[in-house]
Protein backbone atom coordinates (compact mmCIF):
# COMPACT_ATOMS: atom_id res chain seq x y z
CA UNK A 1 0.00 0.00 0.00
CA UNK A 2 2.99 2.26 0.68
CA UNK A 3 4.06 1.46 -3.41
CA UNK A 4 0.88 1.35 -4.80
CA UNK A 5 -0.82 4.38 -3.13
CA UNK A 6 -4.34 4.42 -4.85
CA UNK A 7 -4.81 0.71 -3.32
CA UNK A 8 -7.30 -0.27 -0.91
CA UNK A 9 -6.92 -2.31 2.10
CA UNK A 10 -8.90 -5.53 -0.47
CA UNK A 11 -7.25 -4.48 -3.30
CA UNK A 12 -3.42 -4.35 -1.86
CA UNK A 13 -4.38 -8.06 -0.72
CA UNK A 14 -5.98 -8.74 -4.24
CA UNK A 15 -2.73 -7.59 -5.82
CA UNK A 16 -0.15 -9.60 -4.04
CA UNK A 17 -1.91 -12.64 -3.63
CA UNK A 18 -2.08 -12.14 -7.68
CA UNK A 19 1.86 -12.22 -7.82
CA UNK A 20 1.94 -15.43 -6.83
CA UNK A 21 -1.20 -16.90 -4.61
CA UNK A 22 -0.26 -17.32 -0.74
CA UNK A 23 3.88 -17.27 -1.91
CA UNK A 24 3.19 -13.62 -3.32
CA UNK A 25 3.24 -12.64 0.94
CA UNK A 26 6.74 -14.37 1.37
CA UNK A 27 8.58 -12.59 -1.46
CA UNK A 28 11.66 -11.42 -0.32
CA UNK A 29 11.60 -13.60 2.75
CA UNK A 30 14.84 -15.45 1.62
CA UNK A 31 17.48 -14.50 2.00
CA UNK A 32 16.31 -10.73 2.85
CA UNK A 33 13.81 -11.19 5.98
CA UNK A 34 15.57 -13.69 7.31
CA UNK A 35 18.89 -11.18 8.04
CA UNK A 36 16.70 -8.47 8.56
CA UNK A 37 15.04 -10.53 11.60
CA UNK A 38 18.00 -12.26 12.83
CA UNK A 39 19.99 -8.74 13.38
CA UNK A 40 17.05 -7.56 15.43
CA UNK A 41 18.37 -9.64 17.75
CA UNK A 42 22.03 -9.69 16.99
CA UNK A 43 21.99 -6.20 16.70
CA UNK A 44 19.00 -4.08 17.65
CA UNK A 45 18.14 -5.88 20.87
CA UNK A 46 21.89 -5.85 21.75
CA UNK A 47 23.01 -2.14 21.44
CA UNK A 48 18.97 -0.66 22.20
CA UNK A 49 19.82 -3.13 25.72
CA UNK A 50 23.45 -1.54 26.30
CA UNK A 51 22.07 2.06 25.43
CA UNK A 52 18.98 1.96 27.75
CA UNK A 53 20.74 0.30 30.28
CA UNK A 54 23.60 3.51 30.42
CA UNK A 55 20.83 5.66 29.50
CA UNK A 56 18.85 4.67 32.88
CA UNK A 57 22.29 4.18 35.35
CA UNK A 58 22.80 7.94 34.17
CA UNK A 59 19.35 8.57 35.65
CA UNK A 60 17.55 8.74 33.08
CA UNK A 61 13.12 7.72 33.71
CA UNK A 62 11.90 4.06 32.17
CA UNK A 63 10.49 6.31 29.03
CA UNK A 64 13.69 8.49 27.86
CA UNK A 65 15.79 5.22 28.76
CA UNK A 66 13.78 3.29 26.68
CA UNK A 67 13.58 5.71 23.85
CA UNK A 68 17.48 6.41 24.23
CA UNK A 69 17.40 2.27 23.90
CA UNK A 70 15.50 2.37 21.01
CA UNK A 71 16.73 4.90 18.63
CA UNK A 72 20.55 3.65 18.79
CA UNK A 73 19.65 0.22 18.25
CA UNK A 74 17.22 1.20 15.47
CA UNK A 75 20.10 3.05 13.47
CA UNK A 76 22.87 0.44 14.30
CA UNK A 77 20.39 -1.92 12.86
CA UNK A 78 20.07 0.36 9.77
CA UNK A 79 23.46 0.79 9.17
CA UNK A 80 24.85 -2.70 9.49
CA UNK A 81 22.38 -4.55 7.51
CA UNK A 82 18.64 -2.71 7.30
CA UNK A 83 19.72 -1.03 3.82
CA UNK A 84 20.35 -3.31 1.76
CA UNK A 85 18.05 -5.80 2.78
CA UNK A 86 14.27 -3.17 3.00
CA UNK A 87 16.20 -2.34 -0.57
CA UNK A 88 16.24 -5.94 -1.99
CA UNK A 89 12.66 -7.13 -0.28
CA UNK A 90 11.43 -3.69 -2.44
CA UNK A 91 12.87 -5.07 -5.48
CA UNK A 92 11.46 -8.18 -5.01
CA UNK A 93 7.94 -6.94 -4.75
CA UNK A 94 8.67 -3.64 -7.45
CA UNK A 95 9.98 -5.80 -10.20
CA UNK A 96 7.12 -8.26 -10.67
CA UNK A 97 6.11 -5.87 -13.37
CA UNK A 98 8.97 -7.55 -15.74
CA UNK A 99 7.00 -10.14 -15.25
CA UNK A 100 3.73 -8.55 -16.61
CA UNK A 101 5.42 -7.82 -19.19
CA UNK A 102 6.38 -10.89 -20.43
CA UNK A 103 9.73 -10.58 -19.09
CA UNK A 104 11.58 -13.80 -17.31
CA UNK A 105 12.57 -11.52 -13.95
CA UNK A 106 16.18 -12.63 -12.50
CA UNK A 107 16.38 -14.08 -9.38
CA UNK A 108 16.86 -12.66 -5.82
CA UNK A 109 20.98 -13.49 -5.80
CA UNK A 110 21.22 -12.03 -9.39
CA UNK A 111 19.69 -9.07 -9.10
CA UNK A 112 21.57 -8.01 -6.01
CA UNK A 113 25.08 -9.11 -8.27
CA UNK A 114 23.55 -6.68 -11.08
CA UNK A 115 22.73 -3.51 -8.90
CA UNK A 116 25.77 -4.20 -6.74
CA UNK A 117 27.74 -4.60 -10.30
CA UNK A 118 26.39 -1.47 -11.33
CA UNK A 119 26.14 1.14 -8.23
CA UNK A 120 28.08 -0.55 -6.01
CA UNK A 121 27.43 -0.40 -1.94
CA UNK A 122 25.44 2.60 -2.87
CA UNK A 123 23.26 1.22 -4.77
CA UNK A 124 22.05 -1.74 -2.73
CA UNK A 125 21.66 0.44 0.13
CA UNK A 126 19.69 2.97 -1.35
CA UNK A 127 17.15 4.87 0.65
CA UNK A 128 19.30 3.93 3.46
CA UNK A 129 19.25 7.32 5.54
CA UNK A 130 15.45 6.69 5.13
CA UNK A 131 15.74 3.35 6.61
CA UNK A 132 17.39 4.55 9.48
CA UNK A 133 15.25 7.65 10.30
CA UNK A 134 12.45 4.77 10.33
CA UNK A 135 14.49 2.66 12.58
CA UNK A 136 15.46 5.54 14.75
CA UNK A 137 11.74 6.45 15.10
CA UNK A 138 10.12 2.93 15.01
CA UNK A 139 12.07 1.61 17.65
CA UNK A 140 12.70 4.62 19.44
CA UNK A 141 8.64 5.00 20.03
CA UNK A 142 8.47 1.25 20.44
CA UNK A 143 10.80 0.59 23.46
CA UNK A 144 9.72 4.44 24.90
CA UNK A 145 6.27 4.25 24.39
CA UNK A 146 5.94 0.37 25.92
CA UNK A 147 8.07 1.95 29.04
CA UNK A 148 5.71 4.50 29.84
CA UNK A 149 2.70 1.89 29.39
CA UNK A 150 4.61 -0.38 31.78
CA UNK A 151 4.61 2.44 33.92
CA UNK A 152 0.98 3.34 33.09
CA UNK A 153 0.14 -0.03 34.47
CA UNK A 154 1.75 -0.10 37.37
CA UNK A 155 -0.34 2.99 38.40
CA UNK A 156 -3.25 1.40 37.41
CA UNK A 157 -2.50 -2.00 39.24
CA UNK A 158 -1.29 0.04 42.49
CA UNK A 159 2.18 -1.58 41.76
CA UNK A 160 6.16 0.53 43.21
CA UNK A 161 7.77 1.39 40.92
CA UNK A 162 9.96 -0.79 38.99
CA UNK A 163 8.12 -3.59 40.59
CA UNK A 164 7.54 -6.51 37.87
CA UNK A 165 5.01 -6.66 35.42
CA UNK A 166 3.65 -10.01 34.74
CA UNK A 167 3.72 -11.66 31.64
CA UNK A 168 0.52 -10.83 30.28
CA UNK A 169 0.80 -7.07 31.53
CA UNK A 170 4.14 -6.81 30.06
CA UNK A 171 2.34 -8.23 26.89
CA UNK A 172 0.00 -5.84 27.09
CA UNK A 173 2.50 -2.68 27.15
CA UNK A 174 4.33 -3.97 24.52
CA UNK A 175 0.93 -3.98 22.30
CA UNK A 176 0.09 -0.42 23.08
CA UNK A 177 3.72 0.88 22.53
CA UNK A 178 3.67 -0.93 18.86
CA UNK A 179 0.84 0.48 17.58
CA UNK A 180 1.08 3.79 18.62
CA UNK A 181 4.41 3.89 17.13
CA UNK A 182 2.71 3.77 13.54
CA UNK A 183 2.98 7.27 13.72
CA UNK A 184 5.91 7.60 11.42
CA UNK A 185 4.02 5.66 8.45
CA UNK A 186 5.41 8.56 6.27
CA UNK A 187 8.71 7.73 7.19
CA UNK A 188 8.06 4.36 6.10
CA UNK A 189 6.28 5.60 2.52
CA UNK A 190 9.35 7.80 2.07
CA UNK A 191 11.60 4.89 2.14
CA UNK A 192 9.45 2.56 0.02
CA UNK A 193 9.55 5.47 -2.73
CA UNK A 194 13.15 5.87 -2.45
CA UNK A 195 13.81 2.28 -3.05
CA UNK A 196 10.95 1.30 -5.56
CA UNK A 197 12.02 -0.13 -8.98
CA UNK A 198 8.94 0.87 -10.68
CA UNK A 199 9.63 3.32 -13.66
CA UNK A 200 7.61 6.71 -12.97
CA UNK A 201 8.52 9.91 -15.58
CA UNK A 202 7.21 12.03 -13.09
CA UNK A 203 9.38 11.24 -10.13
CA UNK A 204 12.94 13.11 -9.36
CA UNK A 205 16.04 11.55 -10.03
CA UNK A 206 18.96 10.54 -7.40
CA UNK A 207 16.06 10.78 -4.60
CA UNK A 208 16.63 12.34 -0.81
CA UNK A 209 14.50 11.91 1.60
CA UNK A 210 13.46 15.46 1.32
CA UNK A 211 12.95 15.15 -2.55
CA UNK A 212 10.77 12.01 -2.25
CA UNK A 213 8.40 13.83 0.68
CA UNK A 214 8.08 16.40 -2.09
CA UNK A 215 7.11 14.34 -4.39
CA UNK A 216 4.59 11.82 -2.61
CA UNK A 217 3.13 15.14 -1.35
CA UNK A 218 2.44 16.41 -4.58
CA UNK A 219 1.09 13.08 -6.28
CA UNK A 220 -1.43 11.78 -2.64
CA UNK A 221 -1.44 14.63 -0.70
CA UNK A 222 -1.44 13.99 3.19
CA UNK A 223 -2.99 10.93 2.94
CA UNK A 224 -0.57 9.49 0.77
CA UNK A 225 1.94 9.74 3.57
CA UNK A 226 -0.13 7.78 5.47
CA UNK A 227 -1.03 4.39 3.06
CA UNK A 228 -0.60 1.43 4.67
CA UNK A 229 -0.86 2.80 8.51
CA UNK A 230 -3.71 -0.07 9.13
CA UNK A 231 -1.57 -3.11 8.31
CA UNK A 232 1.38 -1.44 10.23
CA UNK A 233 0.23 -1.16 12.89
CA UNK A 234 -0.36 -4.63 13.54
CA UNK A 235 2.77 -5.44 12.49
CA UNK A 236 4.41 -2.78 14.95
CA UNK A 237 1.87 -4.50 17.93
CA UNK A 238 3.35 -7.74 16.76
CA UNK A 239 6.95 -6.60 16.68
CA UNK A 240 7.30 -4.53 19.80
CA UNK A 241 5.33 -7.81 21.64
CA UNK A 242 8.31 -10.04 20.05
CA UNK A 243 11.34 -7.44 20.89
CA UNK A 244 10.46 -5.67 24.40
CA UNK A 245 7.96 -7.77 26.02
CA UNK A 246 9.30 -11.38 25.09
CA UNK A 247 12.58 -10.26 24.89
CA UNK A 248 12.25 -8.61 28.64
CA UNK A 249 10.85 -12.38 29.59
CA UNK A 250 13.52 -13.86 27.67
CA UNK A 251 16.25 -12.34 29.56
CA UNK A 252 14.45 -12.80 32.74
CA UNK A 253 14.25 -16.52 31.76
CA UNK A 254 18.18 -16.06 31.09
CA UNK A 255 19.24 -15.11 34.66
CA UNK A 256 17.14 -18.20 36.26
CA UNK A 257 18.53 -20.30 33.63
CA UNK A 258 22.59 -19.32 34.39
CA UNK A 259 21.75 -17.40 37.72
CA UNK A 260 23.97 -14.48 35.93
CA UNK A 261 22.73 -11.32 35.99
CA UNK A 262 21.61 -9.82 32.89
CA UNK A 263 23.97 -6.41 32.75
CA UNK A 264 22.10 -4.55 30.71
CA UNK A 265 18.73 -5.45 32.68
CA UNK A 266 15.57 -3.30 31.85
Amino acid sequence: MAANRKDSFAGALRRVWGRGGVLGYYQGLIPWAWIEASTKGAVLLFVASEAEYYAKSAGASDFIGGISGGIAGGVAQAYATMGFCTCMKTVEITRHKQAAAGIKPPGSIATFMDIYRREGIRGINRGVNAVAIRQMTNWGSRFGLSRLAEQSIRNLTGKEEGQKLSAMEKILASGIGGGLSAWNQPIEVIRVEMQSKTEDPNRPKNLTVGKTLKYVYSQAGLKGLYRGVTPRIGLGVWQTICMVGLGDIAKEAVEKLTGDKVTAKH
